[in-house]
């Protein structure tokens, strides 16, 4: 089933063409990755789709939905999540809180008087945590934890919405080899179980061939190949002006090496 639908997005700063004729879709449980090197226009395009930017003209469709233009607050109540490339959390609360408050939040509460934050969708926080091996760190403090964890923890403040489009801006930026590794496994375990679209911008080379399902390679604002990563690999232009020949083996061997 068709996900998302982006028609032809165009976006101008000035006289600086930050994305031109933008298209792409998504389905359900399909992991898509928009690379490309810095000035591409992977954040343009990819903040153009969270609502963080209008386009100049194009759409953006969800389900058949339009929502070309809508506020960030609105994209995400209609069942997208998106996490940051530097995590967004609450540092001075605790895990489980930080869970509470997004749940709190997407069910509208945060202005109920009679009831006690601390008491509301505590099950349901420490099930999502559960979900993705964070339960034991529950009551511990987010300015405790390793930035992996910190990661992790974001991962389930985006799912908490329970969104069928997951948008991930740079999800193992800071993050260490391993943990890069782990995040992305679970991330891919729970689009597929969930079917949940996943569209995310990375420059780990690894991370993209070793778990997209396709891959979108921008280059000044336009996107130059698209498909599968054996297709991207043999693409010249994409390997004249972006991966290189090492990098695409590389990448190769690690998407080899995650789907065994």
């Amino acid at each position: 089933m068709t996900l998302l639908v982006v028609e032809s997005l165009n976006k101008n700063f000035g006289g600086v063409v930050a994305a031109r004729n933008v298209s792409f879709s998504l389905m359900a449980g399909e992991i898509l990755a928009m690379i490309g090197p810095n000035g591409a226009g992977k954040s343009t395009s990819f903040n153009m789709v969270g609502g963080q930017l209008r386009p100049d003209s194009g759409r953006v469709v969800l389900e058949g939905q339009d929502i070309t233009g809508l506020p960030p607050c609105a994209i995400c109540r209609l069942g997208v999540g998106r996490s940051f490339q530097v995590a967004q959390t609450f540092l001075s609360m605790s895990v489980l809180e930080n869970l509470q408050m997004a749940l709190i939040a997407y069910a509208q509460r945060t202005r109920d008087m009679l009831a006690r934050a601390d008491a509301l969708f505590r099950d349901e926080a420490l099930e999502l945590l559960d979900q993705l091996g964070m339960a034991d760190a529950a009551a511990r403090p987010m300015n405790t934890l390793a930035y992996g964890d910190v990661k992790r923890v974001e991962l389930a403040i985006a799912l908490a919405g329970k969104p069928r489009l997951l948008l991930m801006d740079e999800p193992t930026a800071g993050m260490a080899p391993g943990e890069r590794a782990a995040l992305m496994r679970l991330v891919a375990g729970i689009a597929r179980r969930a079917a949940i679209g996943v569209l995310f911008t990375e420059h780990d080379m690894d991370a993209v061939f070793a778990h997209a399902d396709r891959i979108l390679v921008l280059v000044r604002g336009e996107i130059i190949a698209a498909g599968m990563p054996e297709d991207v690999r043999a693409n010249p232009e994409v390997q004249r002006v972006y991966l290189g020949t090492s990098g695409l083996r590389a990448a190769l061997r690690a998407r080899a090496a995650a789907h065994g």
